[in-house]
């Protein structure tokens, strides 16, 4: 059992985008996280995995209380917070999350669990986890030396190239996780960004939800929305030219204002039109 520093609501924060390969079996919520299955279940909070080892998924030592005021400036952030108090950042694992986001793109949640779905079936391992059957991630070799025709068999289309490139790029070292950990946001965007498939969104994606970078900020048509709606007043907004620079602007912007844990925000503020929106999520 983990102590709570701060209430977590493992629904919530499983349905808000930031992960695919989970599914609630009863009161517990399965999930693959690389070679590993997590079992997650409230009430009290508890973290069991297929490989004994221990996780914090949940980033339950982060200071929330700090991290709350931190992030809540106005109005708006606030209605969210207190809305999904129980909201967290999930620390996932850095391969599976950089896969899963080049995979996201165009796409809606349950084709993007569909995709990856396929892509473990055909590529992972299958283990038995408390009487139920998973298959884990595959690991970077295998994508790496995948067939093109495989990949497509797995519904990936044209996002097929990009998750093999990116898997040669984990292989080869030109992406290293733990080095990327350790770098400064900038720094770490910059590697990311030369990897095919790889844009600014995704790279903040898989900066913020597995590589600790708490200033990440992924602009997509929601955030985009999300500001437009709220913030139009406090940031310089031009959706149909949001250019390279444009992009990397905004996000200075947005952290001047959100602080050092825009991440957070974000987070929250997607969740909150995600739902208002009343979209699907697993």
């Amino acid at each position: 059992m983990l102590k709570q520093i701060h209430p977590i609501n493992i629904d919530d924060t499983i349905n808000s985008g930031q992960v695919f390969l989970w599914e609630k079996f009863g009161k517990t919520w399965y999930g693959v996280n690389g070679n590993d299955v997590l079992a997650a279940s409230a009430e009290p909070l508890e973290i069991f995995s297929y490989s004994k080892k221990p996780y914090d998924l949940f980033r339950n030592n982060d200071d929330f209380e700090k991290i709350r005021k931190s992030i809540t400036k106005d109005s708006v952030v606030k209605f969210a917070v207190d809305g999904f108090p129980g909201l967290r950042l999930l620390r996932q694992d850095p391969f599976q999350c950089y896969i899963s986001f080049i995979v996201s793109a165009n796409s809606s949640i349950q084709n993007i669990k569909k995709m990856l779905q396929q892509l473990c079936k055909k590529f992972g391992t299958k283990v038995k986890f408390n009487e139920n059957y998973f298959y884990l991630f595959p690991d970077p070799k295998k994508l790496a030396t995948a067939e093109k025709h495989e990949l497509l068999s797995c519904g990936l289309g044209y996002r097929a190239k990009a998750v093999k490139k990116a898997a040669e790029a984990v292989v080869d070292r030109e992406i290293d996780f733990d080095f990327l950990r350790k770098m400064k946001y900038h720094t770490a965007k910059e590697h990311l960004l030369k990897i095919f498939g790889i844009g600014n969104k995704v790279a903040d994606c898989i900066m913020l939800f597995s590589l600790e970078k708490l200033d990440a900020f992924p602009l997509d048509r929601w955030m985009l929305r999300v500001l437009q709606k709220y913030y139009s007043d406090k940031f310089e907004l031009d959706v149909k030219t949001l250019t390279e620079k444009r992009y990397e602007n905004l996000h200075k912007e947005i952290v001047k204002y959100f602080g050092p844990y825009a991440g957070y925000s974000q987070q929250f503020l997607f969740k909150m039109e995600r739902e208002l929106n009343q979209k699907k999520w697993l």
